[in-house]
């Protein structure tokens, strides 16, 4: 038994069980919202064992979902975590409420959550651990509802981003005022949109499909991606349009899949590599 034990714990080290990643829950106060929400932080297993900063990916969710869904949903739950590891970054996945769209509520001073991550969580994150606290170390992608959100919040701070992406991005938040569940959806985004839940100029005000010239003067590198297969694949394919026509660098890619965390699972590695060589050479 004894040398049972001495060869499973080898296995463990050589396997790198005994050194994964750590996930930290980190509480937010949120003064905007007054409010404390919660947010997943995977460190590298390369940070407890160094004294160096570390640059950081935030990572959002999607709508109906909350900010331990990347680390409980995809098939392989260890993807992040391995990520984390394999390129020695800090991933952070905040709270955005189910429907909150990652933008500041026009009607509802309790969803508030551009300014909850842009200058609570942030600023937090960078308090707490080691970090590259500047755009030139800092991250951001997303799937759904947090591809818009990654975009949307890069697009109006890239004082805070060097890169950013979307997965399968709700780009045209109209879109879902025609889908067979548009009554259901209308239920959770009225807090969000107000009374004007389903007017399409209320959603056309916020959207990432009509930020190109504010995109175009940030010249941030985006990495966009969305299955053929998923009900949001013709937005994405008129935001790359889009951007074509105002001659916007960006990297775009449409693979077989769905509105799915097979899809996202795939896809989150190749944002992660398109990220790496960015913040590499920002070093």
């Amino acid at each position: 038994m004894k040398h049972f034990k001495m060869l499973l714990f080898a296995c463990m080290i050589s396997t790198g069980i005994a050194y994964a990643a750590k996930v930290d829950t980190l509480e937010v106060a949120s003064t905007a919202m007054n409010k404390t929400y919660k947010a997943a932080v995977v460190l590298p297993n390369s940070y407890a064992k160094s004294k160096t900063t570390f640059p950081v990916m935030y990572l959002l969710h999607g709508a109906y979902g909350h900010f331990g869904d990347w680390l409980k949903n995809t098939p392989n739950k260890e993807l992040v975590k391995n990520l984390a590891d394999q390129y020695n970054l800090i991933i952070v996945m905040p709270e955005g409420e189910t429907f909150s769209f990652y933008i500041d509520s026009p009607v509802n001073t309790g969803s508030q959550f551009e300014s909850f991550v842009t200058k609570e969580v942030i600023q937090k994150v960078d308090k707490t651990y080691r970090t590259i606290a500047n755009k030139n170390g800092r991250v951001i992608t997303g799937l759904s509802m947090g591809g818009h959100g990654a975009l949307y919040l890069s697009a109006r701070n890239p004082d805070l981003f060097c890169a950013a992406g979307s997965m399968s991005g709700a780009v045209d938040m109209s879109v879902m005022l025609n889908r067979d569940s548009a009554a259901q959806v209308l239920k959770f985004i009225e807090p969000v949109f107000g009374d004007k839940s389903n007017d399409i100029k209320m959603y056309e005000q916020h959207a990432v499909l009509n930020m190109i010239d504010k995109i175009k003067v940030n010249k941030l590198p985006l990495i966009i991606d969305c299955g053929i297969d998923d009900f949001l694949i013709e937005p994405n394919k008129e935001l790359h349009r889009r951007l074509v026509y105002s001659k916007v660098e960006h990297d775009y890619t449409e693979r077989p899949g769905a509105h799915t965390w097979e899809y996202w699972e795939n896809a989150l590695p190749y944002h992660v590599l398109f990220f790496n060589k960015i913040l590499l050479k920002n070093q």
